[in-house]
């Protein structure tokens, strides 16, 4: 296992709890120097529809935010490469910013339907790719993320909640259907359509209501009341 798998600030809980050895056990078993994707883990995350990201900025201030997709959006390249896209949101890119300037990641895949819970984590590092061959295969997407893995383990799922899927976001692109407009962004008077990208749908929809058309009752947005 890598020779430092826990900070002091660990340390010091894990003696505080008297879980050192603990710990120490779950390293040897978990941790590996050159950590790999085996077929487990791999059917694992390609079944998945959803992912928590966590990155940090270049001052280690962190952020976490949900991802979601096709069963399968995240992909396994191979046995250290994972690739998963960043399609239109909100236009902060808090996530893939904090990438640009700092290259750290952890991701937590949680499969809340499972009648036995399994989580599984994969920290690594990241990088970005704006072209080329991973980014075709991908519908509407921007740019993909791709992550090389420092560490993959299972970690215990006893406190998930098992929740039973009602349908999956109709907003996520996909070939065989038009992805439909997000309506906040049609807000003319929170959004003007002049702070929307010049290459947005949503744009030209909104200076269409904004010169009279029907409006559309918003579904959701990043402004709450």
């Amino acid at each position: 296992m890598p020779d430092q798998p826990y900070h002091q600030g660990s340390r010091a809980l894990q003696d505080r709890f008297d879980t050192r050895r603990l710990a120490d056990r779950g390293a040897e078993l978990m941790f590996v120097d050159e950590p790999r994707i085996g077929p487990r883990e791999r059917a694992f995350i390609e079944r998945m529809d959803m992912v928590f990201v966590g990155t940090a900025d270049a001052d280690g201030v962190p952020h976490c935010s949900y991802k979601g997709g096709e069963p399968g959006f995240v992909r396994v390249l191979d046995e250290r490469t994972l690739v998963l896209p960043n399609y239109d949101g909100n236009g902060f890119y808090d996530s893939w910013g904090n990438v640009a300037v700092n290259p750290q990641i952890d991701l937590l895949f949680i499969d809340f339907a499972a009648a036995s819970p399994w989580r599984l984590r994969v920290k690594g590092t990241a990088a970005i790719e704006f072209d080329g061959e991973l980014l075709a295969g991908y519908h509407e997407a921007q740019f993909v993320v791709r992550i090389t893995p420092t560490r993959i383990y299972r970690v215990c799922p006893r406190y998930v909640h098992q929740m039973t899927l009602v349908r999956r976001s109709r907003f996520v692109p996909a070939v065989e259907r038009p992805t439909p407009v997000a309506q906040w962004k049609l807000d003319g008077a929170e959004v003007p359509p002049d702070v929307l990208a010049r290459e947005d749908p949503s744009r030209a929809e909104s200076e269409r209501l904004r010169g009279g058309g029907a409006p559309q009752p918003p579904t959701h947005g990043p402004f709450p009341d």
